[in-house]
């Protein structure tokens, strides 16, 4: 319970939905946000408004953009022969970061799940199949995380993929840059030992 005016109340459990914020985080955010209200609130709420009137999906790939296709997919120097699947922007942004690919992508929207009854129509895996037919597509990589549903996800991509003349790989697994082995977990030293390579 809390003392605060409805529409601050309001303001506070809205914050609470975000990724990352609790209650007491979200009342943090809201008390600051109240301090800064000219240099930060103002600007937030305009800033809030704006993307939600311009932010749409990319008919393409699914990427977040404010026009039907988003600059990845609009950028004749992208590579178009191979297409890099990610489960979300987030992942795709991550990507994008390590500035390693340079061809074009495709946003599934999630991950096959029984557990929350998400089904490979509730994906953005049929619009996947017409780019690989259309697009003269020679291979996918599966860029998906490394869990169960990401796992089966990627499994069931392959398996429809097959017999499409696709090579379908996915990102290599094990020891990161930088890791000692001590700090592992078991799963990330047996994958890591799965995918050993020449020296």
């Amino acid at each position: 319970m809390t003392d605060a005016p409805r529409d601050l109340q309001d303001l506070i459990d809205l914050m609470a939905r975000l990724p990352g914020l609790g209650p007491r985080s979200a009342r943090r955010a809201v008390l600051h946000l109240l301090k800064k209200r000219a240099q930060v609130m103002v600007p937030l709420a305009r800033s809030l408004q704006a993307v939600a009137e311009s932010a749409r999906d990319c008919l393409t790939c699914g990427n977040l953009a404010t026009t039907e296709t988003c600059p990845i997919c609009a950028d004749p120097k992208r590579a178009t022969g191979t297409i890099c699947v990610v489960e979300d922007v987030a992942d795709l942004w991550a990507m994008e970061r390590a500035a390693g690919f340079r061809g074009r992508y495709h946003v599934l929207g999630g991950t096959l799940s029984a557990l929350d009854a998400v089904g490979p129509e509730d994906l953005r895996i049929p619009q996947l199949m017409s780019r690989v037919d259309a697009e003269g597509v020679s291979e996918v990589i599966l860029a998906l995380n490394a869990t169960v549903d990401g796992q089966t996800t990627a499994h069931y991509i392959a398996d429809a993929l097959e017999g499409r003349g696709v090579a379908v790989t996915s990102l290599a697994q094990g020891v990161p840059i930088g890791g000692e082995l001590d700090y592992l977990d078991d799963g990330t030293i047996t994958a890591a030992l799965k995918a050993r390579k020449a020296f």
